[in-house]
């Protein structure tokens, strides 16, 4: 019976809880640009990008946009069958900043903040 070699790659977690692989000299970056936090339990969820996803009145999908809105549903990248993470529509835009770094919304279930890192 021949043995499989499995290779090991050295990683660590970060002060974010984030994990990076440890290469050679240094440590590779991840490619996170956004990172998510649902509030009543801390859920943290990143991506590289995001989409708000428009819905027409029978709830199917109608248009993406680059900006947030009451209606609209934050979905975070890949964006294929196998997204980051897709909100529910947000109800009320609670704070945001002015240069689009950080938003706090509700939605019909929960209430996040949405960090640009």
């Amino acid at each position: 019976m021949s043995k499989i070699k499995q290779t090991k790659i050295p990683m660590i977690l970060d002060e974010n809880g984030v994990f990076k692989i440890a290469v050679e000299q240094g440590v590779v970056e991840n490619e996170f640009n956004w990172k998510l936090v649902r509030e009543r339990d801390g859920l943290t969820k990143q991506s590289k990008d995001i989409k708000w996803l428009e819905w027409n009145e029978e709830g199917r999908y109608k248009a993406d946009h680059k900006e947030p809105a009451v209606g609209r549903a934050l979905l975070m990248s890949p964006f294929s069958d196998f997204f980051t993470w897709m909100t529910t529509d947000i109800t009320e835009i609670v704070e945001s900043s002015e240069d689009g770094s950080y938003l706090k919304f509700n939605t019909r279930n929960s209430v996040y903040e949405l960090f640009k890192l």
